[in-house]
């Protein structure tokens, strides 16, 4: 057991690990100054209501991390385990349909309320995924058929598409959005011929024409009068900005009074009530406010790193369930920072994605901690491997 934690330390990937860590408590600061005047004036609980909540996300999100750094990743590929993650992710997006709600007036219905806790199943179906199409075309690369498109291409698309035919019902098109670009990137690191890959998004091309035009058919019911204010205020927020383009302006409003240097810790004044829920996905902007553009810097500098990082360890796996782990979760750290800091500046429509280890939210903060932990796993792997050379 000694030479085992020893073997654990000396190959642990330690500025990954302090970079989690370091992210994790500077969102924790944000959330408690970000939030403090909106849980007292807007809800009427206590001004550390959701610094206190968030604190014990991160207490279960050390657990998801253990969890992800300690079992070795390959016990993904084995059946059981497929099996149970699909089982699980199937029937908590079904779930959804049936007894999911929408919090505040975000217009999706992505949320199960457990009783003690909120949950949002879309989260879950991004780890999944990542898993899932590396643990099938770990298989099919080790059987020499990995560019058969029958019988290792079609499966697991069809699983992809069929999860998020759900999440489009709910509808969260950003989450969505971010499912698509992580198969993607787990096929792209998975070693198939590039002829192969480009016939694979032929097909997602395809399939994504269908989609656009069977929206265009029910577009009445679809393009409903708030998912319509959401595309009138991407391309003009000012023409309506006391309603749909509100929340983007004092978006603006935070990003512009920061300047360089910033108000000051606490000093906002967007979030005395003009910038709603500033704990969630426009957090960035009262970092922004209050600590300029240092602050900025910071947290996308910390996400900029796990990225790089993780697409290092993917360059440098043999195994390829390794390489398409890492790629998978570094496409999923950096788009949904991507999607979340489009939406806030105005480079693309606003979608609500939280900013990854920043923003309030238990299901999103547990399930980047578990994917985090995995991918330190994942680390230590190439790590050991390339020391045995």
């Amino acid at each position: 057991m000694k030479t085992y934690l020893k073997r654990y330390a000396r190959n642990f990937d330690y500025p990954l690990f302090f970079t989690y860590l370091l992210l994790c408590l500077f969102g924790l600061v944000m959330i408690y100054s970000a939030s403090m005047v909106w849980a007292v004036n807007q809800l009427g609980y206590s001004a550390d209501y959701f610094y206190k909540k968030q604190i014990m996300n991160l207490c279960i999100g050390a657990v998801a991390f253990a969890v992800g750094a300690f079992i070795p990743y390959k016990i993904y590929k084995e059946n059981k385990v497929i099996l149970a993650m699909l089982i699980f992710m199937f029937v908590s997006l079904l779930s959804v349909y049936f007894f999911g709600f929408s919090p505040g007036d975000s217009g999706a219905k992505s949320w199960i309320n457990l009783g003690f806790a909120n949950l949002q199943p879309s989260e879950f179906v991004k780890i999944i995924i990542i898993l899932y199409f590396s643990a099938v075309f770990t298989k099919k690369y080790e059987k020499g058929k990995i560019d058969n498109i029958n019988e290792s291409i079609i499966p697991p698309i069809f699983v992809l598409f069929a999860a998020a035919f759900m999440i489009f019902l709910e509808p969260d098109l950003g989450s969505l959005m971010i499912i698509f670009f992580i198969a993607i990137s787990v096929i792209a690191a998975s070693g198939i011929k590039f002829k192969t890959f480009g016939k694979i998004l032929g097909v997602l091309g395809v399939c994504m024409t269908i989609a656009l035009i069977g929206i265009f058919f029910i577009r009445d019911s679809f393009f409903t009068e708030k998912r319509m204010g959401r595309i009138n205020a991407y391309f003009n927020p000012f023409e309506d900005e006391q309603f749909f383009g509100y929340q983007i302006v004092n978006g603006y409003l935070a990003i512009g009074a920061g300047g360089i240097k910033g108000l000051g810790i606490g000093q906002s004044v967007q979030k005395m009530g003009y910038l709603p829920e500033p704990q969630t996905d426009f957090i960035l902007a009262i970092i922004s406010e209050e600590l300029g553009t240092l602050g900025v810097a910071i947290v996308l500098g910390g996400l900029g790193f796990i990225v790089i990082r993780a697409l290092l360890i993917a360059l440098r796996a043999k195994d390829p369930m390794a390489r398409m782990i890492a790629a998978g979760i570094a496409s999923m750290i950096g788009f949904q920072t991507f999607v979340n800091v489009g939406g806030l500046t105005g480079i693309i429509p606003l979608t609500g994605v939280p900013l990854p280890f920043i923003s309030y939210g238990g299901t999103s903060i547990i399930l980047l901690s578990l994917a985090m932990g995995i991918l330190i796993n994942v680390s230590m792997f190439v790590k050991r491997e390339r020391n045995k050379v």
